[in-house]
């Protein structure tokens, strides 16, 4: 039988990541997915700023920003009654090409060593597994899948094959990972509920939606639409959304389906009309591919897992896409599982570290379906009045009401630093109290703080570096001020143990201030994890963090 440390069913965002971030670390690691390929289909569009600095740890944000839509297309959120009629409104976001100059700056709620990045899934994920079969520790093999498991006290036995059902065998872990989606077989066999809203019921967002993939080459040309990323219809008979996916004619166009609609009939051509009827007018398209869905979603598991199998991403919590959180919740379950793991495996932490992922990771699910749902409440539940689309004074009153209320959404749901940097773990049984008061969690305003629990403070050098670059993979320790302390029995228990901590020293009096602390560790998922004035008590700082306390 063959044996490897970690067996990943699924290979998402979440398992792709959890497979790269545990092969860094030496972890030997199996990916299997039912799939032939990666995604074909969009599914999420937009990559946050905190998951494209994960991205950049990893030394590969480059190559995911040189992808989707191009350096100079606009990535503005419009609204139309429909898109060949009435623009009612469009809240103006920067081009690829000029999002940095938003976040490189220490001041404010966007100082980010990242900006966001509008690009498809269908993009993000090929990135994502050739950085994982690169590595020399990581198997990932697609057509393939776990069928059953079965746990011990030191490991699991896996039996997996061939999509189809050939080539039976057997795999034995020392982990197994549930990474296998919405319908997650391994949720399900752990006994694991989903817990909260399903399919809440909204004029639009709510309920049975429709998506089509299609091409349109023609639609700018044809509408006089000025180019956006995210193009909403707002009318009495067919709400959308359409996003742009590569600024070339391919678009992802999602509609609430009305009651009459049997999404088992639609044919190729109804798509079609889909789409005809929220543009106004006939054009020309292609259509790729279109299915079924459901919108109203804000689940989260009861639990993410014990012993030796733990779940993730969409097989721990369900979204409705509003805000784009699903993807990015996916990608830092990842980050924070996979270090944990690691250092669990090693011999480095106890269980104590391996079972505060449920707690982090959980209470940032349902913080975070929380925040979708409110958007899909402000959007899906502001409903068309007879008469926006008539013309005259008092259509264009509706319209103009309209457009006012829909373009202060857009501000309210697409700039969201707080929600995209204000994660934070107090509570964990492997952090201490918070030595401060917390600052309060608001969606559009982010407050940076040396707290330990959350992201730490970031800020750019005079060369152009950012703090985050000179963060190790692992352990960080922050000598922050021209007096700071040395920290050597932090460093040198850090030896003793076998962590990887990298020092550095940052004479920056502003830094000092922002982290208001002399000493600062950073856990390997970028999260502050202890705050001092000195390093007394060395040991039972790390024992804290490492779950062995």
């Amino acid at each position: 039988m063959k044996t490897v440390d970690v067996v990943i069913a699924g290979g998402g965002p979440f398992g792709l990541m959890a497979a790269i971030e545990l092969g860094r670390r030496g972890v030997s690691v199996a990916l299997f997915d039912a799939k032939p390929e990666t995604a074909f289909n969009p599914q999420a569009n937009a990559t946050q700023a905190r998951t494209m600095e994960y991205f950049r740890r990893l030394g590969f944000a480059d190559e995911i920003r040189a992808q989707g839509l191009p350096r100079d297309f606009p990535t503005d959120i419009a609204y139309f009654t429909r898109y060949g009629t009435h623009e009612l409104g469009r809240f103006r976001l920067p081009a690829s090409r000029d999002a940095a100059n938003m976040v490189r700056n220490n001041d404010g709620s966007w100082s980010a060593a990242e900006a966001p990045h509008r690009i498809s899934q269908k993009y993000v994920e090929p990135v994502l597994r050739r950085q994982a079969e690169d590595l020399p520790n990581v198997s990932v093999k697609f057509s393939s899948l776990v069928q059953d498991y079965r746990e011990t006290a030191d490991g699991v036995t896996c039996q997996v094959s061939n999509s189809d059902g050939s080539d039976p065998q057997a795999l034995s872990a020392r982990i197994l990972i549930g990474a296998d989606g919405s319908r997650s077989f391994i949720r399900k066999k752990q006994g694991y509920a989903l817990d909260g809203d399903y399919g809440t019921r909204r004029h639009f967002m709510g309920g049975r939606m429709y998506a089509v993939y299609l091409r349109c080459p023609e639609f700018y040309a044809r509408t006089g639409v000025d180019p956006a990323w995210m193009h909403w219809t707002f009318n009495p008979d067919r709400r959308a959304l359409m996003a742009a996916v590569d600024g070339q004619g391919d678009f992802a166009f999602h509609t609430q389906l009305l009651e009459d609609e049997d999404e088992e009939a639609i044919t190729d051509e109804d798509a079609k009309g889909f789409f005809h009827q929220s543009c106004g007018m006939q054009i020309d398209c292609e259509v790729l591919d279109h299915m079924g869905w459901t919108a109203g979603h804000a689940l989260v598991a009861n639990r993410f897992g014990a012993g030796r199998v733990w779940i993730g991403g969409d097989a721990a919590h369900l979204f409705t896409p509003t805000g784009g959180l699903g993807y990015n919740t996916a990608v830092e379950d990842a980050v924070n599982l996979s270090w944990k793991l690691a250092a669990w495996l090693k011999g480095q932490a106890g269980d104590a570290l391996l079972h505060s992922y449920e707690f982090e990771r959980r209470k940032s699910a349902l913080r975070n379906t929380g925040y979708a749902r409110q958007f899909a409440d402000s959007v899906g539940n502001f409903v068309p009045q007879d008469g926006i689309e008539d013309t005259g004074e008092a259509g264009d009153a509706l319209r103009a009401a309209a457009g006012a209320y829909l373009t202060d959404h857009a501000r309210s749901e697409f700039n969201i630093p707080g929600v995209t940097f204000g994660t934070r773990y107090d509570g964990s049984p492997v952090l201490p109290a918070p030595d401060g008061p917390v600052p309060a969690d608001q969606a559009n305003r982010y407050e940076p703080s040396g707290l330990p629990g959350g992201r730490p403070p970031h800020w750019w050098f005079d060369d152009g570096t950012s703090l985050f670059d000179r963060f190790g993979l692992d352990w960080t320790l922050l000598r922050l001020g021209g007096d700071a302390p040395e920290g050597a029995a932090l460093i040198a228990q850090a030896a003793k143990r076998g962590l990887d901590l990298t020092v550095l020293d940052l004479g920056e009096p502003r830094l000092h201030a922002l982290y208001g602390a002399p000493l600062v560790l950073v856990r390997p998922d970028q999260i502050i994890g202890w705050r001092g004035q000195d390093d007394t008590g060395a040991p039972a700082i790390w024992d804290l963090l490492l779950g062995l306390g």
